[in-house]
């Protein structure tokens, strides 16, 4: 187990997301909006392109914490902000998310984490914070 102490920075999670990894979250969250795997619906409201789900981004990013912990029983809160959308172009390679958290506060048995999620330039998180045990 970590050592959770202010300040700490966790180990960097860099994850790839491909057309084929947002079609098979469609299917295991059952969400099948066309956003997510058809560009022209996705051009036709205004979109760049078929966009990962916002929760496969938000879920993702909490194994940075879990990962870490080796325990996600020990997560009690977990709260973010979508800020830009992960634009998953049609391609082998997809695109790559960035995630990093630092612990920020450690309080009554319980730490808080800020997490970031990047892809490219953009934060595709905001807000994003965690609190363990």
């Amino acid at each position: 187990m970590p050592e959770i102490v202010k300040g700490a920075e966790l180990p960097e999670l860099r994850v790839g997301v491909t057309r084929s990894v947002v079609v098979r979250y469609s299917g295991a969250s059952t969400d099948f909006n066309e956003i997510h795997f058809s560009d022209r619906h996705a051009h036709a409201i205004g979109l760049p392109g078929v966009l990962a789900h916002g929760m496969w981004t938000m879920g993702t990013g909490l194994a940075t914490v879990t990962d870490w912990l080796g325990d996600p029983a020990r997560v009690v809160s977990y709260f973010v902000r979508f800020t830009r959308p992960v634009v998953v172009p049609d391609t082998d390679e997809g695109v790559e998310v960035v995630y990093t958290a630092t612990v920020t506060a450690v309080a009554d048995g319980v730490a808080t984490l800020s997490l970031t999620a990047t892809c490219g330039e953009d934060a595709v998180l905001g807000a994003a914070k965690v609190e363990v045990r």
